[in-house]
């Protein structure tokens, strides 16, 4: 009886180890589909911190074209402002009336 009893007991062990053996799969799956979700994810980053990055850059060149245009507006407006007339303060001033006058009617109009 007792060789039989061991022989139960040593099934019993072995029945366990295989459950167990089997959690672990499970578990080692798990992960694996998680570390594929990972990877997904980090891959994507990284496609949208280009995508970001480019367009970083394009605002970077378009700034840099508006700095180009200002300046050469501002270049000549001191060259009017330096030729002695004194009428560029009424145009201005009429302009910016204008642009006043012209905001105000939309906005009264709506």
């Amino acid at each position: 009886m007792r060789r039989s009893a061991g022989l139960d007991h040593n099934h019993g062990l072995h029945q366990t180890g295989e459950i167990l053996e089997d959690e672990n799969e499970k578990l080692v799956d798990g992960l694996h589909n998680k570390v594929s979700q990972l990877k997904e994810l980090t891959i994507d980053i990284g496609v949208e911190v280009r995508a970001q990055n480019k367009m970083l850059g394009d605002m970077d060149d378009d700034f840099d074209k508006s700095h180009g245009i200002l300046s050469s507006t501002m270049g000549r407006l001191k060259r009017m402002a330096a030729s002695g007339h004194n009428r560029y303060i009424l145009y201005l001033m009429l302009f910016a009336f204008f642009v006043f006058f012209i905001t105000w009617y939309i906005i009264r109009s709506k």
